[in-house]
C-alpha cells in the first residue's frame, strides 16, 4: 500500500471516526450545530484528499491539499468547541480524535511545504 493510499485510508477513518463519536454526544442547541460543522469539516478532509489524488495538475494538487489541512484544523476547533457532558469516555474520545486532527494539519503542512506551497 502506497502512503497516498495509506492517507487515503486514514482521513476517511478520521471521517468515520468523527460520525461514530458524534452519535454519543449530549443533545444541546450548541452540539447540533456544532455538529454539523464537525461533520462537514472531517468529511471535507478525506473528500479533498481523494480531488488530490486526482487533480488537474501541481497546482490543483497544492490547492487541495492547503483545503484538507485547513478542513482538519477546522475539525479540531469543533472537537474542542463540543459539549461532552461529564462523559470520561467521551472525553477520551475527544482527544483521540483531536489529536488525529492535529496529526494531520501536521501531514499536510509537510506535503504543502514539499510541494513549495
Amino acid at each position: 500500500m502506497s502512503t497516498r493510499d495509506d492517507l487515503d485510508a486514514r482521513t476517511e477513518r478520521f471521517a468515520h471516526d468523527v460520525r461514530v463519536f458524534v452519535r454519543g454526544l449530549p443533545h444541546t442547541i450548541s452540539n447540533v450545530q456544532d455538529v454539523k460543522q464537525l461533520v462537514r469539516s472531517s468529511g471535507s478532509v478525506a473528500a479533498n484528499q481523494i480531488e488530490a489524488d486526482n487533480a488537474l495538475g501541481d497546482k490543483d494538487r497544492l490547492m487541495k491539499f492547503r483545503i484538507s489541512r485547513k478542513e482538519a484544523k477546522e475539525s479540531g476547533l469543533w472537537l474542542r468547541l463540543l459539549d461532552l457532558g461529564n462523559s470520561d469516555s467521551l472525553k477520551n474520545a475527544q482527544a483521540v480524535l483531536n489529536d488525529e486532527a492535529g496529526q494531520l494539519v501536521k501531514i499536510y503542512s509537510t506535503i504543502i511545504n514539499r510541494l513549495g506551497g
